[in-house]
């Protein structure tokens, strides 16, 4: 590859053409797809491999090979391993923020953090390797000694998604590797270039067979991968509707599995809430941060009915100071939508929602109006007027557009926050913070916030996932990492004579003595 250097003088790899098949530290063969710009549709960005069932098994077989010698190695030395590791990716980031700016469409700086993460989490995760190790000693009722200790469960499968896809997927390679885990990724076909070219460099600096990558399509290799008898962990981050198929996959082996599987995030907004810039100007980030495309961002917005109009009047007005366009463009503030799909429903719920008869706000400003339809653009629209059941309040729209509703009293607030099968983050939003956390505390979410609802407000050292059908299990902190181990109680006694029933299940479990026999 070319190198370049960046406006801070950082020599960086250049963009990634192709997102390979890796098995095993080799690149193998496979017929490619194209991966296109959003923000410029013609553009294509480079191609991805189209990994097949028959890949995902070399890999599995790959990482089932190489599993006895990674997980026997003592944590320390995996921790050492993966600091190596994240000290090589490091003068990478700004190559693949570029990368995932032309492939995902988001700006430049939420780019360089999404980016940026398989460093810090691979540093992370790494700095856990003691607390790994630990044994714990196990309360005896008898004489004896029993510890409890947690042992690497067995090759991992990651299937990430496409929004944040380098800091999702190391979000669950870097604690998987750290158990002592070997893994195999199967990388979002939407943006697979900037994430399996940083996996490259992880599996390079790591044992051949620790990391394998198959990229391809969710319908041949992330199925085949969900459901190879050689994975022990499964840790997928996308739809409910793909989770589901993920988990009926994953049924068969038993599995263990991990999911986050997306949110219809409530932020409500109580009466003696600060409607101020501050206020306002975190909501705006939170709803309109990656163009609404964030797992746990505000989803849906519900107002003390006395406040509703002086907060959606601020509300628009702020929203209007948005610019979209393309995200390597300087003056953008948000980039366009990623998908098609993502597009199309996006502007679907939105001519729903007018022909519902609601109040359809349209804002923001166009980067580049020349060249507006040449790319997966969508300008911020603010709904309201809507029923409580209307399809952009029930369901996770996943672009920039926001409903706002009113609420007459804290008991509806928290039924309609609670009111659908999500429940992944909330958020309430009052001067009385005590108030504040007293209805925080009957919201059904994983996580709910005070005065706060964005990307950076879940810190890596707080358990994250999410109620109902927003997911299963937790990632985060050392409980991310156990999560891919398994609990091992070895216990000891003195006196296994004294153990309680001794004399009973001998008489059933021994035949009598010989002599004893008439």
């Amino acid at each position: 590859m070319t190198r370049l250097t960046d406006e801070a003088g950082i020599s960086a790899v250049s963009r990634p053409d192709v997102a390979r098949v890796m098995i095993g530290g080799e690149d193998l063969d496979a017929p490619t797809a194209p991966v296109i710009n959003p923000a410029r549709v013609a553009e294509v960005v480079g191609s991805f491999a189209l990994g097949t069932a028959r890949h995902v098994d070399l890999a599995v077989r790959a990482a089932v090979a190489a599993f006895p010698a990674w997980s026997a190695l003592p944590a320390a030395a995996r921790g050492e391993y993966l600091l190596r590791a994240a000290d090589e990716m490091a003068g990478h980031v700004p190559g693949w923020a570029g990368t995932l700016t032309r492939e995902v469409g988001k700006v430049l700086p939420e780019s360089r953090g999404d980016a940026a993460g398989a460093v810090s989490l691979t540093r992370y995760f790494a700095s856990l390797a003691a607390e790994v190790a630990a044994e714990r000693p196990v309360p005896l009722p008898l004489a004896g000694r029993g510890v409890l200790r947690h042992v690497p469960s067995g090759p991992a499968a990651i299937i990430s998604p496409w929004n944040t896809p380098v800091y999702l997927t190391f979000l669950g390679v870097a604690p998987a590797l750290t158990a002592g885990s070997t893994v195999v990724v199967k990388p979002p076909e939407d943006a697979p270039l900037a994430v399996t070219d940083a996996l490259s460099v992880l599996a390079r600096a790591l044992p051949p067979g620790v990391v394998n990558v198959v990229p391809g399509r969710g319908g041949e290799a992330g199925a085949a991968l969900a459901a190879h008898p050689g994975v022990r962990k499964i840790l997928f981050t996308g739809s409910v509707e793909t989770g589901k198929r993920v988990f009926r996959a994953a049924a068969d082996t038993v599995k263990n599995v991990g999911m986050e599987l997306g949110g219809n995030d409530a932020a409500l907004v109580l009466r003696d809430a600060p409607i101020g810039p501050d206020l306002i100007r975190e909501l705006i980030a939170g709803v309109f941060g990656l163009s609404g495309q964030v797992c746990y961002g505000v989803k849906r917005i519900y107002v003390d009915a006395g406040r509703l109009a002086e907060f959606t009047e601020a509300f628009t007005q702020t929203a209007a100071r948005i610019a979209v366009g393309d995200g390597l463009d300087p003056r953008s503030t948000i980039g366009p939508v990623t998908t098609r799909a993502g597009y199309d429903k996006v502007l679907a719920l939105r001519a729903a929602s007018e022909a519902a008869g609601a109040r359809v706000h349209v804002v923001g400003a166009k980067v580049d109006p020349a060249r507006w339809e040449e790319g997966y653009f969508v300008l911020p629209t603010v709904v309201t007027g809507l029923a409580p059941d209307a399809p952009l309040v029930s369901t996770e729209q996943f672009g920039p557009i926001i409903p706002i509703l009113p609420f007459a009293d804290e008991d509806e607030a928290v039924r309609l926050a609670n009111g659908t099968e999500f429940g992944l983050g909330a958020s309430v939003w009052s001067a009385d913070t005590e108030r504040a956390w007293r209805l925080a505390r009957r919201i059904e979410a994983g996580s709910v916030f005070v005065n706060v609802h964005r990307v950076g407000a879940s810190p890596m050292s707080v358990p994250f996932g999410g109620f109902k059908q927003s997911g299963v299990g937790r990632n985060h902190g050392l409980e991310s990492v156990l999560a891919c181990m398994e609990q091992q109680v070895v216990l000891e006694f003195d006196d296994a004579a004294a153990i309680p029933g001794t004399d009973h299940w001998s008489a059933l479990l021994l035949p009598p003595a010989r002599g004893d026999v008439p």
